[in-house]
């Protein structure tokens, strides 16, 4: 491996003063996402919003492709090529009640920005893209691509949407940056997910004659006990953490409300670590099964859903884990890059969530970090917020780390 990092000579975008007109828009425009409401297959308005903040800023052949992404380009229109991606959607509300604020209001209190997806993760979106803006707006010869992808459907499906960008454009990036919350760290890595759904099996019979019947909810409730009892025992690794098992949904199916149930289904949430394999995951579940002696069945849940251009998105649920090792070069470079814009080296994580990683590096193989301002235990609650500063400070950051990746990386081969 040559030597790194390999900088340019100019001054780090970060030790620069960024200036408060700049600052102020990427709040306004930060305001003007948040207000645009984009639950999962509802990114159209937001989709519109970031492509034309994109093209007032400098980037080249913005456009949203087939799917609803929106897609734009930095550099030369040559040579390797950094990913950068961010997410256009946001969870589901919930409850509004359950809000203080507005959750689509945008409200500024005491220097945080309030709203649904301020922190996952439209306040990373809107950061990056001012980031990138600065090298849009500069003379900088940059010795490589940026890609940028702000993608659809991530919070259910993560890296399916993104996987359908890059087919489309027929491309395997070099690198991926992905922008999401990190608390200012430079992250490398996260246990992988399935969801299962697992189905019990009974008979029906009159609720009165209960002894005719074979109840399916009394199947279930013997694996729900051994499905907690397996969480205590899922394999582990040093650094992603021990594998989880939750069950997220309960529903039986009845013909009335006095019959006896002959179906359960449950939804488990299983989050995998490295080394746990689809294969693994349906086969525990399997021998709990023999064990508690039902009739039930395991399976990958099969997700399907219509973007909102009506391109049919589908693939099983299923997001492998994925972990950068420490010495690889690009993450090297990132750090010695925010080293450089901080003057001081930049802590390194994981984060506790899924991303689009889990199809860039899980499936494609493509190197990649994470880096992005806000808490994650804020995302998807009542209340939602990001520290503005901290969204300021990330603009210049991501200038950074974009250019010194290309200028360090850009001689090296994934």
């Amino acid at each position: 491996m040559p030597l790194l990092p390999l900088l340019p000579a100019r001054t780090s975008y970060a030790r620069e003063r960024l200036s408060s007109a700049y600052a102020d828009a990427c709040t306004d425009f930060l305001q003007r996402l948040v207000s645009t409401p984009s639950p999962s297959g509802q990114e159209a308005d937001v989709a519109r919003l970031v492509a034309d903040e994109m093209r007032a800023l400098g980037f080249r052949d913005v456009r949203i492709d087939d799917v609803g992404n929106v897609v734009g380009w930095l550099g030369a229109k040559q040579g390797p090529i950094l990913l950068v991606d961010g997410h256009l959607d946001t969870a589901a509300v919930g409850d509004p009640t359950a809000w203080e604020v507005d959750p689509f209001g945008g409200e500024i209190r005491e220097g945080r920005l309030y709203g649904l997806g301020s922190v996952d993760a439209k306040g990373s979106l809107a950061a990056m893209i001012y980031g990138l803006g600065l090298l849009a707006r500069s003379n900088d010869a940059l010795p490589g691509q940026i890609l940028v992808v702000a993608v659809v459907q991530e919070e259910p499906a993560e890296g399916l949407a993104l996987q359908a960008a890059l087919n489309a454009l027929d491309l395997l990036p070099d690198w991926t940056l992905i922008a999401k919350p990190t608390e200012m760290r430079l992250v490398r890595g996260h246990r992988g997910r399935m969801e299962v759904r697992l189905s019990t099996f009974g008979r029906t019979a009159h609720s009165a004659m209960p002894e005719q019947g074979d109840n399916a909810l009394y199947a279930a409730a013997r694996l729900v006990f051994g499905i907690e009892l397996l969480g205590m025992n899922l394999m582990k690794d040093p650094v992603l953490g021990q594998g989880t098992i939750a069950i997220t949904r309960f529903t039986t199916h009845s013909s009335a409300h006095n019959a006896i149930p002959d179906r359960c289904d449950l939804t488990i949430d299983r989050r995998i670590t490295l080394g746990e394999t689809a294969s693994r995951v349906l086969a525990e579940l399997d021998t709990l099964i023999q064990r508690e002696g039902v009739r039930a069945q395991a399976r990958i849940a099969h997700y399907q859903q219509n973007s909102y251009t009506g391109y049919k998105l589908a693939a099983d649920a299923h997001y492998p884990a994925w972990l950068l090792p420490e010495d690889h070069p690009l993450l090297v470079q990132a750090v010695a890059s925010m080293e450089r814009s901080l003057g001081h080296k930049p802590e390194v994580g994981i984060w506790r969530f899924s991303s689009d990683g889990v199809y860039t590096v899980g499936l494609a193989g493509i190197p990649t970090i994470g880096f992005g301002p806000g808490r994650s235990l804020l995302s998807h609650a009542p209340n939602e917020s990001i520290q503005l500063a901290e969204v300021h400070r990330s603009i210049p950051l991501y200038a950074d780390l974009a250019r010194d990746l290309l200028f360090g990386l850009s001689n090296l081969k994934r």
